[in-house]
């Protein structure tokens, strides 16, 4: 178990001044059965009241408005949270057994359905039938798709965008987490397997010094259900560990965005991001 300070620094500097902005923040985690908050809050420059509700796929939102003219608008959301490892479980399944099991739950069903970011490149479909036609337990094609997506492309920040799709970035090859998180989630599907996106936070170091701050970063990974649900991240060919802390979960990126928003004015807003990760024991 592992205990980590997390300070994600974000927001926008405008060229010139803006009337009004209305903002959703997902920046901050959740308790669950593997990680325990500690300590979490949000931290609004200008101040503002902010409303803080759980969403339908079960994020932690705060949603906001800045209504006095501004030039810069700063969210800073610091945590500490315990993590413990997760590993995978393979439980015994078929293929006809989990068709039947995923029809069951609302919860299951909407995650067998593609979205335009996750829908496969026909490559990325064949690739995944031919895995899955290897095994006759899903939970064991699941972690082969998985693992042949992340060897598959390559780690690339700058390639892609925030609006890039699985099959774009297939087709270079390149991308960062998100988009192979995508294209895992789009393979699985296509076999059968409902899938959902999960971000949050990794710590780069897997033999981080206690007490010494780094550079981090969002991350994300990948959840599928064959009889329960397991995350693993295809990016780095790994089991979820105590290094990994969730924050949210939807169908695909556009469900867990760290920050959403609109503004009224004429002027470009410019993105910053900054995110520090301590270990603390």
């Amino acid at each position: 178990m592992k205990r980590l300070r997390i300070e994600h620094a974000t927001g926008f500097t405008y060229q010139g001044e803006v009337g009004a902005s209305y903002n959703e923040a997902r920046m901050l985690p959740s308790s669950t059965d593997s990680q325990f908050v500690l300590t979490s809050q949000l931290d609004i420059d200008p101040a503002t009241h902010v409303n803080q509700f759980v969403d339908y796929f079960g994020t932690r939102v705060a949603s906001f408005d800045v209504l006095a003219r501004h030039e810069s608008l700063s969210i800073t959301a610091r945590s500490l949270v315990e993590v413990r490892p997760r590993p995978l479980e393979l439980f015994a399944s078929t293929w006809d057994r989990l068709a039947r099991e995923a029809e069951r739950l609302v919860s299951t069903v909407e995650m067998l359905t593609q979205s335009p970011r996750t829908a496969p490149h026909a490559e990325v479909a064949e690739i995944a039938t031919a895995i899955a036609a290897q095994h006759d337990d899903p939970g064991h094609a699941a972690v082969a798709i998985a693992t042949a997506i992340g060897e598959a492309v390559a780690y690339v920040p700058g390639v892609t965008e925030v609006h890039s799709t699985a099959a774009e970035a297939w087709v270079t090859r390149k991308g960062v987490c998100q988009d192979i998180t995508h294209i895992t989630i789009g393979a699985l599907r296509h076999v059968g397997i409902p899938a959902r996106y999960v971000s949050g936070y990794l710590h780069p170091n897997a033999n981080a010094e206690i007490g010494v701050a780094v550079k981090g970063e969002s991350h994300a990974w990948v959840e599928w259900f064959t009889g329960a649900w397991q995350g693993f991240d295809a990016t780095n060919g790994a089991e979820i560990g105590d290094r990994h802390v969730l924050v949210g979960r939807g169908r695909d990126y556009g469900d867990v965005p760290p920050l959403r928003g609109v503004y009224a004015g004429p002027h470009k807003g410019h993105v910053h991001v900054q995110v520090t990760i301590t270990r603390e024991a």
